[in-house]
């Protein structure tokens, strides 16, 4: 068999997987089902991916290379915590436009670069609400709430078969979950004297320390201070 023959065998296999998967409503797709839409035998099947758990990564893997391209293209808004806001909807309208893949994705065991590239996007907005003095709890933890937020809204959505109108559309659990969370993890304008806010102005000061010296590690001080002075920060800010 020649190369081109053997990537035409598994690309025909892979179409008719994704495309059974989106059409077949959260119920199981067997194989043979798949290698009859390919007009393959289960012996290609299994040269090409090895068992049915590493065809189901393949297609999970097309689904979030379908989601990053999305990611990777959405323009900056100039306003670092609306540039979450929309990072959210996105999510969750790709989660509710591709029920099967979501699922796919965040239920299965494994990780692939993929996955750790779309947490890095995460962070990488995350990041920018911090050095910008919007953030009042370390990236990392934000970046985990925000992250477990959204993965739970779109899971209850598809669970419970009504999207809510989506995230666009002013979908109330999405919106509500997603409001409520940026209150949680941001600052929204300057903080009054005294009080809670002014606590939540020197968290949020101290982790926008944090992340611009994160970003770019003083030279002056050796890795030991720098450890230190992260830990102070982050006590700051916690």
């Amino acid at each position: 068999m020649s190369a081109q023959k053997d990537a035409d065998g598994r690309d025909r296999i892979l179409r008719a997987a994704v495309r059974l998967i989106a059409e077949s409503g959260g119920e199981p797709v067997s194989t043979r089902a798949i290698c009859a839409a390919a007009g393959v035998g289960a012996p290609t099947l299994y040269h090409h991916f090895g068992d049915k758990q590493g065809l189901f990564d393949a297609v999970a893997a097309h689904g979030l290379a379908e989601y990053l391209a999305g990611k990777r293209a959405q323009p900056a808004t100039g306003d670092p915590v609306d540039d979450l806001r929309r990072g959210w909807d996105l999510h969750v309208d790709f989660g509710l436009r591709n029920p099967a893949f979501y699922v796919l994705m965040y239920r299965a065991a494994r990780t692939s670069p993929a996955v750790d590239e779309a947490y890095a996007i995460l962070l990488g907005l995350v990041g920018a609400v911090a050095r910008a003095g919007r953030l009042r709890v370390p990236v990392e933890t934000a970046a985990q709430m925000i992250q477990a937020a959204g993965v739970g809204v779109v899971l209850a959505l598809i669970a419970g078969g009504d999207d809510g109108g989506g995230a666009d559309e002013g979908g109330e659990l999405s919106v509500r979950t997603r409001e409520a969370v940026l209150a949680a993890v941001t600052v929204q304008g300057d903080p009054p004297d005294g009080g809670p806010g002014e606590r939540d102005g020197r968290a949020a000061a101290a982790v926008s320390l944090r992340a611009a010296l994160a970003a770019e590690p003083p030279s002056g001080l050796s890795p030991a201070e720098q450890a230190l002075l992260a830990e102070w920060l982050d006590r700051i800010a916690g």
